[in-house]
């Protein structure tokens, strides 16, 4: 074989590999964000990267900052082994870890609090929870950025209170009523960048979320004050003696066993798939809801919401483009109901919602927007996007039924007189509806599944 005959083939070679090497890449789970949320999340994760490699290079190692950095490392892995047991199932996202990554970036340089969240991160992909690594990577970056933002800003303040002795001596705690004024400022800071880096991914991810979903309710408000005011007590404590860290750690312990048992009860009501309540929880908050409503004699609507051929976006496209319609319609539901309305998964492809104090010509209005707002989603799958249609049956308390099961019933057969009248439409339950079903008949419709 001539030298140049084997020139081409190693390049052939080169080429082959190299383009199995573009499609491994294409498909992995990071490279099927939107274009935007990656040009966000990659730019993000490069700048703590950075940072990192930057501040290695100017931040000198002294034994005691080290020590107390790995002794705060260690409550943290404490924290989580503690807990591990309960579990962390989807729904169930918050801690009390910055309880000691707060006290790391007030007390050491930026260094380690850009340092502190990764050997977390690892620990809790490894013991606690699975996730896709790439979120994990944004998490452990974003966590660093604001604890580098709050030890760059507090150590500012610090040098204009204290002097160059605002870390290194712990008595201008005491001495500087100030210092404690900056510690809890710097604290806010880091929860606001946190939030504000996390909540624009979550926007990037699904446009059409509101603001307000993304940010701070009262529930998250509450918790966010909450652990900061313990990270700010933790670090007073190391402030005072590196020891006080045994006292302050069962407390922790206890405090976060007790929030992750109050988001497990939580997270019991919610499907996983789609965030909205489960069958279980949803009859009985909707039974709850219908006996409110026959004491005050108010409407009640109850919706019954089925997807058109899912199947069949199953079997065409994989059930990970299956599992991301339920999720976009998901999304789009709840964007369009109430906060006393109920929503919730029915079992499958199907989905129910039930409105109180909601008239005939209101129900069959919402139960339009939503036809119509569903069939405008489109789901990104690998080469091409997915539409879906649904059909809708509503019901009225008092009129078609008197009791949950029987407004389910009345709801029921509607759906099936919009089924048979071709999908992708909204019917009223009619007295003329069960003699259809009794009738049976076959339907004539092509699949409403859409790819584009």
């Amino acid at each position: 074989m001539s030298p140049a005959y084997q020139v081409v083939i190693r390049r052939g070679t080169r080429r082959g590999r190299g383009r199995l090497m573009a499609r491994w890449l294409a498909h992995l789970p990071l490279f099927d964000q939107r274009p935007l949320l990656l040009a966000y999340l990659l730019p993000v994760v490069g700048v703590d990267v950075a940072l990192i490699g930057w501040e290695i290079t100017r931040t000198a190692l002294h034994t005691r900052e080290f020590m107390l950095f790995v002794s705060l490392l260690a409550c943290s892995a404490v924290c989580i082994e503690a807990t591990r047991r309960l579990g962390m199932p989807a729904g169930v996202s918050r801690d009390l870890l910055s309880a000691w990554w707060l006290p790391v970036a007030l007390l050491l340089p930026p260094l380690y609090a850009l340092l502190a969240p990764l050997p977390i991160s690892f620990l809790l992909q490894l013991r606690v929870r699975h996730t896709l690594v790439f979120r994990r990577a944004f998490s452990a970056a974003v966590l660093g950025l604001a604890g580098a933002a709050a030890s760059v800003v507090f150590e500012w303040l610090g040098t204009r209170i204290a002097g160059n002795a605002a870390r290194a001596d712990p008595d201008v705690w005491l001495t500087y009523p100030a210092m404690l004024t900056a510690a809890v400022a710097c604290a806010v800071l880091f929860t606001i960048v946190n939030v504000a880096l996390v909540a624009i991914a979550a926007h990037l991810a699904e446009r059409r979320t509101a603001w307000r979903a993304v940010l701070w309710d009262r529930e998250s408000l509450l918790l966010d004050v909450a652990e900061l005011c313990l990270g700010v007590l933790v670090t007073i404590a190391c402030v005072e003696s590196a020891a006080l860290l045994f006292v302050a750690l069962p407390p922790v312990v206890v405090l976060q066993r007790s929030l992750l048992h109050k988001q497990l009860r939580a997270a019991a009501r919610i499907d996983a798939k789609t965030g909205l309540l489960n069958a279980a929880a949803w009859q009985r908050e909707a039974d709850t809801e219908i006996g409110k409503a026959l004491r005050a004699r108010e409407p009640v609507a109850l919706l019954l919401i089925d997807i058109d051929h899912f199947k069949r976006v199953n079997d065409t496209c994989g059930h990970l483009t299956g599992d991301q319609v339920l999720a976009g319609l998901s999304a789009a539901l709840r964007l369009l109901v109430r906060g006393c309305d109920l929503v919730g998964r029915f079992g499958g492809e199907e989905f129910v919602a039930l409105l109180p104090r909601t008239s005939v010509a209101d129900a069959h209005l919402v139960a339009e927007r939503m036809r119509v707002r569903i069939s405008e989603l489109a789901v990104p799958a690998a080469e091409h996007t997915v539409k879906v249609t649904v059909s809708i049956g509503v019901a009225m308390l008092g009129t078609h039924g008197h009791d949950l099961f029987e407004l389910l019933a009345a709801a029921d057969l509607a759906l099936y007189r919009a089924k048979k009248a071709g999908r992708d439409r909204v019917c009223m339950f009619t007295p003329g509806d069960a003699e259809t079903v009794r009738l049976g008949g076959q339907d004539a419709r092509e699949p409403d599944v859409g790819v584009v």
